[in-house]
């Protein structure tokens, strides 16, 4: 499947089969179905079909990766992506079984996606609405700065070309959180990177280097 960096995933008759590797598997494991049990009904997230030891399957879910319209209409895709931002950091969080299902509640306390951005958000190719939510295994409890800076830091990495859309992401939010607040999360959820790929393959200098070099390249962005 398109756009998947730390997960084997695959389409198996309408079902997507995902496999967890690298650090930390069963607890991103455990947090993707704690989120997709949570918000079955209330988000548009794919409907949990089945899990076992290091995987789980979840129903194809319609739409095209936003990464992938991004450069079709960046001003309205990312305006969907900033009022999915919304959604997500808006979820009632009383039905979870307890708080610490998704962690600890760290400054914010609101539920936070992890890896949120247009490459984990599925859109309808006409109307640019979201229509699926997905890849929730970095699932928290935090900060809703954290979602809205990432979904941005793809856009500078990825699609620099298209860093004048941003102001539409945050229209789509309803907010823009200050420049200070989003780069210090981009910068943080890279040496968090730096530090899985390391444990993840430590004797991989090139993944180490690239990690660095995006570190280097989001410490030099400027609003």
């Amino acid at each position: 499947m398109p756009h998947g960096y730390t997960n084997a995933t695959r389409n198996e008759a309408g079902v997507i089969s995902k496999r967890y590797l690298g650090p930390d598997a069963p607890a991103r494991q455990h947090a993707e179905v704690t989120a997709l049990r949570h918000l079955a009904g209330t988000l548009p997230v794919p409907a949990l079909v089945h899990q076992e030891a290091g995987q789980i399957g979840t129903a194809l879910m319609p739409g095209r990766p936003g990464q992938e319209l991004l450069e079709l209409a960046p001003d309205a895709v990312l305006r969907s992506v900033g009022r999915a931002a919304g959604r997500v950091h808006r979820s009632d969080l009383s039905a979870l079984a307890t708080p610490e299902a998704l962690g600890p509640a760290a400054h914010g306390g609101v539920l936070v996606h992890g890896d949120f951005g247009p490459q984990n958000l599925l859109l309808d190719q006409d109307t640019f609405e979201v229509t699926a939510i997905v890849d929730w295994e970095f699932a928290h409890l935090g900060d809703g700065v954290l979602d809205l800076a990432w979904a941005e830091w793809i856009v500078r990495t990825h699609h620099p070309h298209l860093v004048d859309a941003l102001p539409s992401l945050f229209k789509g939010y309803g907010l823009e959180p200050a420049w200070g607040q989003r780069q210090a999360a981009m910068v943080a959820k890279c040496e968090w990177a730096l530090d899985f790929v390391t444990r993840w393959t430590p004797d991989s200098q090139a993944a180490r280097v690239q990690w660095r070099e995006r570190l280097e390249a989001t410490l030099a962005f400027t609003a």
